[in-house]
């Protein structure tokens, strides 16, 4: 009877050390593949470049190291129109900031043009910032809720800098509705 009882325990010991290393396996192998994801997701997501063209004061084109280009529209900001009052600043600013130079993209969706909304990096510089702080564009506050960038904005409408210092300043989408 002793003998039995120490066979079966001996046949269950067995059985839960397998079923414990088939799931150390699985559980193995789900990690190795979210770890997978996530590289090839951030990969995606965030990328480095050369400036190759300034549209205007908010949208970009990037080459990238493969040889492959992306339109590049600026997160979170709206630039003065290219006919409107500071929209030749406001392209001349990108690319003093930005043309010819190494980028790197945050990319943070598409819009609905199909271009990549991005936050974009020349050093440590973040170029959709600095337009705020030089007073070259809004906070696109429709599409993008970051209090930094408001903030930005204010201040630069305080201290009336860039196209602050006009006393009638029109806000692009503003300027584009009225066009239509």
């Amino acid at each position: 009877m002793r003998g039995m009882f120490l066979l079966h325990l001996t046949v269950l010991l067995l059985e839960t050390q397998n079923f414990i290393l088939s799931s150390i396996e699985t559980m193995l192998k789900l990690i190795s593949v979210s770890i997978l994801l996530l590289l090839t997701a951030f990969s995606t997501i965030n990328f480095g470049g050369t400036v190759i063209s300034v549209s205007d004061g908010d949208t970009i084109t990037v080459l990238k190291a493969d040889k492959t280009s992306v339109k590049i529209r600026l997160e979170g900001i709206d630039c003065p129109e290219g006919k409107q009052d500071f929209g030749t600043r406001a392209k001349q600013a990108t690319s003093q900031l930005c043309y010819g130079k190494k980028v790197r993209v945050r990319k943070s969706g598409e819009d609905r043009y199909g271009r990549t909304l991005a936050m974009v990096y020349v050093g440590d510089l973040c170029l959709n910032k600095e337009l705020l702080r030089q007073g070259m564009a809004w906070h696109y506050k429709k599409y993008n809720k970051d209090p930094k960038l408001a903030r930005l904005e204010n201040k630069a409408r305080a201290a009336k800098i860039g196209l602050w210092a006009m006393g009638n300043a029109v806000a692009p989408w503003e300027f584009r509705r009225v066009k239509k």
